[in-house]
């Protein structure tokens, strides 16, 4: 890092740190300057320039309202972009927002800063001669291959010839040795109190450097929110509305204490122990990762783009002491002392504050206080210096995690002073007796919590709920186990079988109660289904409660939450309460052996109620999910750890990172100093990258996704004559639709498809709809009313062209910008074990007053997809359906209530009055969604049941709204 400047008197000093502790120190007569400067600021008139760009540059030393997310007639969308104020959100942002100052430095300046900077005036690739080079050495550095085959590699006559610099593996990471770095790593031997079986060595980074070169990084240019800010879903701010970090009370409660100007960065810490070998070898690695809290949630939460950052290899030694708990207790006492050594530079950003320069160049004086620590329950028991069956953020107890509402918070307050107690009473160095003093408290031991001088760190409040661990693991372990048992394993797992499988969606052919190495993925793709399927097969006060539960993890998973939603997730809880005794007196609830449990000692069940009051604080809970640190673990750990020797894992690890980081800073570095890459370009690379992630916890698919929106923008600016006609892809409101360019059945008549499909009414209903055409002023087509042609009407067509599925895309139910992946839609005609065909179910929109998916099954219908089709006009006949894509589709009749246990509306097949299903044409462009039809099975599911015939033989249907976080939103409320 080059040397920096006193902004006041201009003194040098070797980094931001010494200039804050400089600038803080009453005797050295700058500690009043940024007070005056404020003062200076805010009497000064804004210059007509500046007016309309907050990040202006001005003069040296000016300061500037920093990323002030409010520009007239436009709001910070909840997706992280600039969009119109459609909505009548009203947004007050902390009245002194930070400052921010010339003289920073940006990415590319560090990069210029190294030793080898003069190469590069001459050859921009040094230590490689040209790009070409850079691209082979590039390649081989980050292929994994072992250094011995690298040299095989280098040896090929092919490969001589390209006359490379370096001839070997060791030249080659020699050479990546010389490429600029970032954060260092160092070791330190760590001195215990008992002896252990290997020497403890913690390998560590400064987390204050690599929380800089986070912040200071070209790819969050745009994507870090810097000012609190609070939000309200109406002018009349009655109900306060949840986002990010920012947008909860903790974010400005912390900036109200901070100096003014001052930056507000809050820290992300995520531990967890992690194996690194496969099969043999019982390796663990305890890796340290860090991230922002500021770094937008849909920016941070992608693997791809490289938020969480390894901090440190915590040691993870085999202790010698007579006593295993006694060893449980001196581990603990071990990870608390490295984590007060690794995160003192923190602790004294938080006390003092440090300058630090923001993606721009902007100096920012900044404080750290910790945000987020991301832990499973066993870890945050151990942080939070609590032993078992204890709440590591409420002072309950095991008996008490059953309780029907939320107990106090643990402050930092009530355990140090705990802790005082302990300390008068035994010798921390006598293990046993500190131990058994602790154990009064039900505190696990440890002497000196890392968070304990930690300023504005508070364990209620940084312990913030995570969802993979504390929403869907508690969901298999507990709910789902109930649900087996009630219903039968049998039963429930011939239910899951026969349920027709979707297209993109695991379908469970083995039921789930026999599954081995559950995932987080997998508890989500259970979680789908699992209501509607045990529906009807368990007493009703069990379904009350586990449906209860469900609407409570839908609703906590929502990336927007106002008072509103809190009130509904409140009373999901409660209602749980009110109903959770019929699990018990069924004997549902079994533990080891099967035997039955008649308490409620479940510490992710006392952690709910701490969600709420969490939202509040912190901003919604999915932007603290353990997917982005398990993957980061893949990434930062495992691999790396492939690539070693397997022997003393953690000094190679740490190698290999160090030369990957190398790599990927020179990359993106000479990238955009080469003109190939700007800093508008990164966020698309980093998206074209994302489908090189594999991450089997993740809720979504990671395969790129495919935009139909920006296709068929491109298709309708394009020169007639040159794209087909009609389009295959267009969009309608909120949905993209797609269909392939050649149909599965190119030219066939009317009749033909009529058989085919098994659609004897397909003649007069291509008849009735043309007329409806004709004469209708309504632009929606509904299916219903009364068949009018006959089986012999004239149609202006003979021949159609048939589809056998297509594609739906729709946006984010709580942001339009952001597109789903596309789910597709088959209405196959019957073939192989499909002997009745595979006809998906779809929303359709009825009326043009009401749309999709804000107004929900108001002016929509639920249909089955029977046909796609294009009408091939008769030559010489003009008509106005020419070029045009249609649909046949069967609607179902919708219960008007909701079944009082599990909340979803019964579903039955339309029926004319001669008992055929109702059924007739409506144009492509009125299909909104799909949605997912669960078959009523009743008490007992009938036998003859096959996942290939379910939907056509069932006689009621359930409307699935648990199929997906869309749907649940579109049609819960």
């Amino acid at each position: 890092m080059p040397p920096t400047h006193c902004p006041s008197c201009g003194k040098e000093f070797r980094d931001h740190t010494s200039v804050a502790r400089h600038m803080s120190q009453p005797r050295s007569g700058c500690n009043t300057w940024l007070q005056d400067l404020i003062q200076l600021h805010s009497t000064l008139p804004p210059s007509e320039d500046s007016a309309d760009d907050p990040m202006a540059a001005g003069d040296i030393g000016e300061p500037h309202e920093s990323y002030r997310e409010q520009v007239e007639g436009e709001y910070f969308d909840r997706g992280g972009n600039w969009s119109k104020d459609c909505e009548a959100e009203v947004t007050d942002y902390f009245p002194e927002p930070p400052l921010a100052f010339e003289e920073g430095y940006t990415f590319l300046s560090l990069f210029d800063a190294d030793e080898n900077s003069i190469h590069r005036k001459t050859n921009l690739y040094y230590p490689f001669s040209s790009w070409k080079e850079w691209e082979v050495a590039a390649w081989l550095l980050r292929s994994g291959l072992s250094m011995g085959k690298i040299d095989s590699f280098l040896s090929l006559e092919m490969i001589k010839d390209l006359r490379l610099s370096f001839r070997s593996a060791k030249e080659l990471r020699g050479r990546a040795e010389m490429l600029p770095g970032g954060p260092r790593w160092k070791s330190q031997v760590i001195r215990t109190s008992h002896s252990t079986k290997t020497l403890v060595i913690l390998y560590w980074r400064d987390p204050l450097e690599c929380i800089a070169s986070i912040f200071n990084h070209p790819l969050f240019h745009n994507r870090l929110d810097l000012t609190p800010r609070k939000v309200y879903s109406t002018s009349q701010k009655l109900s306060r509305v949840y986002t990010e970090w920012m947008t909860g009370q903790h974010a400005w409660d912390m900036q109200s204490v901070l100096p003014h100007g001052a930056t507000l960065l809050g820290v992300i810490l995520s531990s967890d122990k992690t194996c690194i070998t496969a099969l043999t070898g019982n390796c663990v690695a305890h890796p340290l990762l860090i991230s922002l809290a500021n770094i937008h949630m849909n920016t941070r939460l992608k693997s791809s783009s490289n938020a969480f950052l390894l901090t440190a290899l915590l040691p993870v030694p085999k202790f010698v002491h007579k006593n295993k708990r006694m060893k449980g207790v001196l581990q603990d006492r071990l990870v608390h002392q490295c984590l007060d050594i690794i995160l003192e530079p923190w602790k004294s950003a938080a006390r003092l504050g440090v300058m630090m320069s923001d993606p721009i160049g902007r100096s920012h004086y900044c404080f750290t206080p910790l945000a987020s620590y991301i832990a499973d329950t066993p870890e945050a028991m151990m942080l939070a210096c609590v032993g078992g069956k204890t709440s590591p953020v409420t002072m309950a107890m095991y008996k008490q995690f059953g309780d029907a509402f939320r107990h106090e918070p643990r402050t930092k307050s009530t355990t140090l002073a705990q802790l005082d107690i302990v300390r008068s009473h035994a010798d921390p160095h006598n293990l046993e007796a500190f131990f058994r003093e602790a154990q009064k408290f039900r505190l696990n031991g440890v002497e000196k919590p890392f968070w304990s001088d930690w300023p504005l760190a508070e364990p209620s409040h940084f312990f913030t709920p995570e969802s993979l661990h504390h929403i869907h693991k508690q969901f298999y372990d507990h709910d789902a186990q109930w649900i087996i048992i009630a219903v039968g394993e049998s039963e429930l797992d011939f239910r899951f079988s026969v349920l027709q499988p979707t297209t993109g969606y695991r379908h469970f052919h083995g039921g789930i109660s026999k599954l081995k190495q559950v995932t987080g993925r997998c508890h989500r793709d259970i979680q789908r289904s699992i209501i509607a399927l045990s529906a009807d097969a368990m007493p009703p006060g069990i379904m009350t409660s586990v449906r209860a539960l469900m609407h409570f993890r839908y609703l906590v998973q929502s990336p927007c939450i106002d008072d509103d939603n809190l009130a509904r997730i409140s009373a999901a809880l409660d209602e749980f309460h009110a109903n959770k005794h019929a699990i018990i007196t069924a004997g549902v609830r079994r533990g080891k052996g099967n035997t039955t449990i008649d308490n409620w000692y479940i510490p992710k069940l006392e952690l709910m109620q701490n969600i709420v009051p969490s939202i509040r604080s912190s901003g919604v809970i999915s932007q603290w999910s353990a997917d982005a640190t398990e993957h980061a673990h893949i990434t930062e750990v495992k691999n790396p750890a492939r690539s070693t020797n397997n022997n003393n894992y953690d000094p190679q690890i740490c190698r290999y990172l160090d030369r990957a980081d190398k790599c990927n800073r020179f990359d993106l570095a000479i990238g955009l100093l080469d003109g190939k890459l700007s800093v508008e370009d990164l966020e698309v690379v980093r998206e074209e990258h994302e489908g090189d992630d594999i991450d089997e916890d993740a809720d979504a698919d990671l395969r790129p996704i495919t935009d139909y929106f920006t296709i068929a923008k491109t298709l309708q600016h394009k020169k007639a004559g040159s794209i087909p006609i009609p389009l295959r892809s267009f969009v309608v409101g909120r949905t993209a639709l797609h269909l392939a360019y050649d149909p599965s059945i190119r030219n066939i008549g009317v009749d033909e498809v009529a058989v085919m499909f098994n659609l004897p009414d397909l003649r007069p209903a291509l008849a009735d709809f043309l007329h409806r055409e004709e004469t209708s002023e309504h632009r929606l087509h509904a299916i219903s009313g009364p068949r009018r042609a006959g089986p012999e009407a004239e149609l202006p067509f003979d021949k159609l062209q048939v589809w056998f599925k297509i594609r739906l895309q729709e946006t984010e139910f709580h942001d339009a910008h952001k597109i789903r992946p596309a789910q597709t839609l088959n209405c196959a005609p019957p073939s192989g074990p499909w002997t009745s065909g595979c006809y998906d179910t779809v929303i359709i929109q009825t009326n043009a007053g009401q749309s999709w998916p804000t107004c929900g099954l108001s002016g929509h219908s639920v249909a089955q997809l029977r046909l796609l089709m294009r009408p091939i006009g008769k030559s010489g006949t003009p008509w106005s359906w020419e070029d045009q894509f249609i649909a046949y589709l069967q609607r179902f009749d919708i219960s008007s209530e909701r079944d009082p246990t599990t909340q979803l509306h019964v579903l039955r097949r339309s029926k004319r009055s001669n008992g055929s299903r109702m059924g007739d044409i409506i144009p492509v462009s009125q299909l909104r969604s799909p949605v997912h039809l669960v078959p009523r099975f009743g008490a007992t599911a009938d036998t003859r049941f096959t996942a290939y015939n379910s939907m056509e033989h069932a006689s009621e249907f359930w409307l699935n709204y648990f199929w997906d976080k869309n749907s649940f939103f579109a049609l819960s409320a």
